[in-house]
């Protein structure tokens, strides 16, 4: 390769990230593989030879290559893809028609269920197709309608006919040495062989309650119940892939519900409806079989194992960054396409396109019921599920939480800019009944919005509470809900005790409002295994409230080692300030633009100074936008003089109005410590973001240079007039 694409230093195999670019560009049309005749020749596949390497595959727009990769001249692609696939990402997605949904439909079934995908993620659809977005989410979580895909491709899929094949040769065998008689038969002979009893009526019946639960999942799918009549009047069970259980085995969740609290109400001010709770097909004391049947010509589904026959060493040497004017062009015309379809009045999906949502819905009275899904094939699902900038409605709300009750392989679920709303507790409900699975592997969810329908730490308590079981909890909010103040007094989710949590991380961005420390409490005191705990954009009303966290972190939280604020004002609590950097147990401790030194003495900083110099279990001492200027600074590189026992080995100092001058002082004052104590220095990371170094480059170029000889160094380059206002108050 000859040119690099700029911001790519931590890519470490340019050769995968190559091949993966260049699949992409070929595939998406963005690369005209007849510029070049090594590319045209009609015995070399650019998508074949480069789709082993592919771990990261993006679909945006149209869903453009969608039908290319499910072609039946790209089975061998699709067969790699399968195999080294391990994230699919959905950007700036538009309303498709019906072929490429069953393309698309046809491509997850590939790389998800038979396949090594582990992440799906979606981002930047203002206004989201429901069909579209409920099918990739579905399929995410394992679930699959095959009935009118099948029908247009001809026959199920091979491996789930092969894996098929195998349950019921199994299931024949044990029926055969224990005597069991569950029902068993021929795909061709069902109503004659009569395996599970012999009765011939009996058999009937159980074939006519699965043609009904069949056509109550997917009322399009009475087409593959005709095509599978004899000639007789015999029903013959319909054409299905690959059943893993019965749709209504688990019944677990049924009883599972989450109480939405009264006091929260829609803009209007009034009650938000929620759909009546639909009804469930018959339900069956044992789980039964779907039965084969033939059906149209058959489609080979890829395999993972199968070699690419392509040479691997076979490498051409090509542009690798090419046609980003094309690029561009297709994001403006995603603007202006998202745009028309807002401005079109009276637009409606056709009945036919409109997703079912019964049984995933709220019930009326207040309450969130999780009900089995009405799905009739379950597959392999992925490990993590990232929705960016996706507005989600009650519906898609209420169709994701029935799904999460059941995904267990999911590890991580991000939801970011979705405006839930009160739909939160629709996806709360999912995860309550999630909670209840012994197989359960989610341990990360993080969650962030514009506006907060609840205060912070509520729904950080709601979530724990209905999902005590996590490691990691993100809650991220920008503003506060103006309703909020309107809200009654007294809240469910306060009510309940919060139940021992194995919470590790805990993450709270608050919209600039009060800490709640009387609320915070008993989620510290649930949370005996918190080792970083990170509070942003909180206010903080007096030293009691500061001292009353503290102290809860000092009982409650013995092996807390990391803790962070952010935004936090903290220029009138000096005190508080020291006593944390006097915790024997904290490694790392970061104050962001907290205001630190806006108005503090000298003794304040000779003590922080002589406090870290004791402390030897501090590790990480980050202290950006805190106005330190260059005396300062220069002063902080006592603590690394020769009578220190401190044990920094990172130092943050960024956005700080540090000139080169200063930074040129500092950078001799650490020379001569170190050489005091004979070139033995624990500190290896100086980071130093926007300051003020380009006001002299010469004599920061010199400060850099000594202390990279001691430390690395991470900087950029930054404008310094935009923080003038700053350096006048520093001044």
């Amino acid at each position: 390769m000859k040119i690099r694409p700029p911001k790519s230093e931590n890519i470490t195999n340019w050769r995968k990230k190559f091949l993966e670019t260049f699949f992409s560009n070929v595939l998406h049309g963005v690369l005209d593989v007849s510029s070049d005749p090594r590319l045209s020749d009609h015995r070399f596949s650019p998508l074949l030879h480069s789709s082993r390497h592919v771990t990261q595959l993006t679909i945006c727009n149209m869903l453009q290559g969608v039908a290319e990769l499910t072609a039946e001249r790209n089975q061998r692609v699709l067969e790699n893809l399968a195999g080294s696939l391990r994230t699919l990402k959905f950007r700036h997605l538009l309303t498709s028609d019906l072929s490429i949904r069953q393309s698309l439909s046809l491509l997850l079934h590939h790389l998800i269920h038979h396949g090594a995908v582990s992440q799906v993620s979606m981002c930047s659809w203002p206004v989201p197709d429901k069909v579209l977005l409920v099918l990739i989410l579905s399929m995410s979580a394992g679930f699959w309608h095959p009935g009118k895909t099948l029908m247009h491709q001809g026959s199920p899929c091979s491996l789930c006919r092969e894996e098929s094949d195998a349950q019921d040769l199994l299931t024949q065998e044990d029926g055969a040495l224990l005597g069991s008689n569950q029902l068993c038969c021929d795909s061709t002979e069902q109503s004659e062989t009569g395996q599970w009893g012999d009765s011939e009526s009996r058999s009937k019946k159980v074939q006519t309650a699965s043609a009904k639960v069949l056509q109550e999942a997917d009322p399009d799918s009475q087409a593959s119940i005709e095509l599978s009549r004899s000639s007789s009047g015999t029903v013959k069970t319909p054409v299905l892939c690959g059943l893993r259980t019965h749709p209504l085995q688990n019944l677990a969740c049924q009883d599972v519900s989450c109480k939405v609290p009264p006091e929260y109400y829609n803009i209007k001010g009034e009650s938000s409806p929620l759909p009546k709770r639909s009804s469930i097909g018959p339900t069956f004391q044992k789980p039964y079989r779907w039965f084969k049947t033939a059906v149209g010509r058959k489609r080979r589904c890829p395999r993972r194992n199968r070699r690419a026959r392509a040479d691997p060493e076979d490498l051409y040497d090509f542009v690798f960054a090419v046609a980003r004017e094309e690029e561009e062009m297709a994001e403006s015309l995603y603007e202006s396409n998202a745009q028309e379809r807002e401005s079109i009045d009276g637009w409606a999906p056709s009945p036919a396109d409109t997703p079912s949502f019964e049984g995933m819905g709220c019930t009326e009275g207040g309450s969130v019921g999780i009900l089995p899904l009405k799905a009739t094939c379950r597959f392999r699902s992925v490990s993590t599920l990232e929705l960016f900038s996706i507005p989600l409605t009650g519906d898609t709300c209420r169709a994701l939480g029935n799904l999460l009750s059941s995904w267990a392989s999911l590890e991580k679920l991000v939801l970011s800019y979705n405006g839930l709303g009160a739909n939160i507790f629709c996806i709360l409900s999912g995860l309550r009944a999630l909670s209840h699975r012994r197989d359960c592997r989610l341990h990360v969810v993080r969650v962030s919005d514009v506006f907060s329908h609840i205060p912070s730490v509520e729904l950080v308590r709601s979530i724990l509470t209905a999902f005590p079981r996590l490691h990691t909890l993100s809650v991220s909010f920008d503003l506060k809900n103006q309703l909020e103040g309107n809200r009654p007094e007294g809240h469910s989710s306060l009510e309940a005790e919060i139940p021992e949590s194995c919470l590790e991380q805990l993450e709270i961005r608050f919209p600039r409002e009060p800490l709640q420390t009387s609320l915070l409490l008993p989620v510290l005191k649930a949370s005996r295994s918190l080792q970083q705990l990170s509070l942003d954009s909180a206010t903080i009303s007096c030293p009691l409230e500061f001292g009353l966290l503290l102290q809860a972190l000092k009982e409650c939280n013995p092996g807390l080692k990391r803790l962070s604020f952010h935004d936090v004002n903290l220029a009138d609590y000096q005190k508080e300030v020291l006593l944390l950097l006097q915790d024997p147990v904290l490694q790392e401790i970061t104050f962001s633009f907290c205001r630190l030194f806006e108005s503090c003495t000298t003794e304040f900083l000779a003590d922080i100074i002589q406090i870290v110099k004791r402390n030897s279990t501090l590790k990480s001492l980050k202290l950006p936008g805190n106005r330190l200027g260059n005396h300062r600074l220069v002063a902080l590189a006592d603590i690394f003089s020769e009578d220190s026992s401190s044990s920094i080995c990172q130092l943050d100092v960024s956005s700080n109005c540090i000139k080169p001058d200063g930074l040129l002082e500092f950078a001799k004052k650490l020379e001569s410590h170190i050489l005091q104590r004979g070139g033995q220095i624990k500190f290896t990371h100086l980071r130093l973001f926007q300051n003020w170094l380009d006001q002299d480059a010469a004599t920061a170029q010199e400060a850099l240079q000594r202390l990279r000889a001691v430390c690395s160094v991470v900087s950029n380059t930054w404008d310094s007039s935009q923080a003038f206002a700053d350096y006048i108050s520093v001044m």
